[in-house]
């Protein structure tokens, strides 16, 4: 009798992509907030890449770039008091509230 494949508990990673778009005359106090987040959020748990990118056709439009090795360390990572504390005070700073669009790299 052939004997059961083992089972894999592959954990998939997640990727997202988080836009935010400055008011305008807080272009520079967006971008410093970001920066600050992402030297804090680079070393979280599981963060696999964590990288602000500034839109050079949309100035004061910033693209974060952000790869985590499991979902629980993206939970974890958005309960750490740097994030809550980024959140709060980006809100008075942005045009319209940030999106969060999920991506999945082609294999």
């Amino acid at each position: 009798m052939p004997q059961p494949l083992p089972i894999r508990q592959e954990t998939a990673e997640v990727w997202l992509m988080p836009v935010f778009i400055a008011k305008a005359g807080h272009e520079a106090d967006l971008q410093e907030a970001l920066h600050a987040l992402q030297t804090l959020s680079r070393k979280d748990q599981g963060c696999l890449e964590y990288t602000v990118f500034s839109d050079e056709h949309q100035p004061g439009t910033f693209v974060l770039f952000e790869g985590w090795a499991r979902d629980e360390d993206l939970a974890a990572h958005n309960e750490e008091d740097h994030v809550k504390a980024f959140v709060k005070e980006a809100e008075p700073l942005l045009a319209v509230p940030f999106s969060v669009t999920p991506i999945t790299p082609l294999t």
